[in-house]
């Protein structure tokens, strides 16, 4: 059953979203800056132009998911499965990738 959220330019008072179930979600242009997404399902979630910077998100599912333009400043991205993403111009400068799964992922203009 897919999720489909719309969650379109929303920010996060919380931001503790551990383990969240946000798989086909539309995420682009939310403020998710510092939030902690650790163990997260985001398969094919729309996270274009959204601000990620700072954010926790290992072992985070990402699979699919469209990060294009997206701001991943010092997000920690480790163990996290980014197989099949689309990067194409997000900033990763700083990001943690240690051990991430980047396998068939779009890095086209990717900032490191």
């Amino acid at each position: 059953m897919a999720n489909d959220a719309d969650l379109r330019r929303a920010t996060s008072g919380d931001k503790n979203l551990r383990n969240a179930n946000l798989s086909n979600a539309v995420l682009s242009k939310a403020d998710l800056s510092s939030a902690v997404l650790n163990g997260a399902n985001l398969t094919n979630a729309n996270l274009s132009g959204a601000n990620l910077s700072g954010a926790i998100l290992r072992a985070a599912d990402l699979s699919g998911a469209i990060l294009r333009g997206a701001n991943l400043r010092g997000a920690n991205l480790g163990m996290a499965y980014l197989s099949y993403a689309d990067l194409t111009n997000a900033d990763l400068t700083d990001a943690n990738l240690s051990n991430a799964d980047l396998s068939n992922a779009d890095l086209t203009g990717v900032i490191r």
